[in-house]
């Protein structure tokens, strides 16, 4: 397993739309345990593919907690097929926008159609912290970021910020 560059806010590459897997095998399987290496090591509790610069619909998850055993789940082609009216709110923030969190609301429960490290097909019904990652990490596959649900000033503030930095490290090499 291989600890993966992070792709950070103003890059690109992260509103574009992830494509499909269209075979699940071996490569796509290290793909994934590097994926899980590399959260573990931000440390943060989901990321996609496309954060570590690759445009295939792919994220992992680990949402236990520090003293509970480590539990990272792969998801490959996940997709959200139904979603409860019911919001709640949980604050967020992103590996690829280090050290900004807001509160978002999101619907409270999910249904995610997905298929597992393995291949195999699966329909699971989420809510709580699990719901609200897998969310999060699904919009990181259709291109749109947390703070995309914050208002327009503050988001402006946020992509600003990140854009001076990013200049500033490009003027430091």
């Amino acid at each position: 397993m291989a600890i993966r560059k992070i792709v950070k806010l103003p890059d690109p590459i992260l509103k574009k739309i992830s494509q499909p897997v269209e075979r699940v095998d071996d490569e796509l399987r290290d793909l994934a345990d590097d994926m899980i290496a590399t959260m573990y090591d931000a440390p943060g509790i989901g990321l996609a593919a496309v954060q570590i610069g690759v445009l295939r619909r792919l994220l992992v998850v680990d949402i236990a907690k520090e003293e509970e055993p480590r539990s990272p789940q792969v998801f490959i082609n996940p997709e959200i097929i139904w979603s409860s009216e019911e919001l709640s709110e949980y604050e967020e923030g992103c590996l690829s926008i280090p050290e900004v969190f807001d509160n978002i609301q999101r619907p409270a429960e999910v249904r995610v159609s997905y298929l597992d490290r393995d291949g195999k097909p699966h329909e699971t019904r989420y809510d709580g912290l699990m719901a609200t990652v897998l969310q999060h990490e699904i919009d990181h596959l259709n291109g749109i970021l947390f703070i995309d649900y914050l208002s327009r000033l503050k988001r402006g503030t946020i992509v600003r910020k990140f854009t001076k930095q990013a200049r500033q490290q490009r003027e430091n090499v």
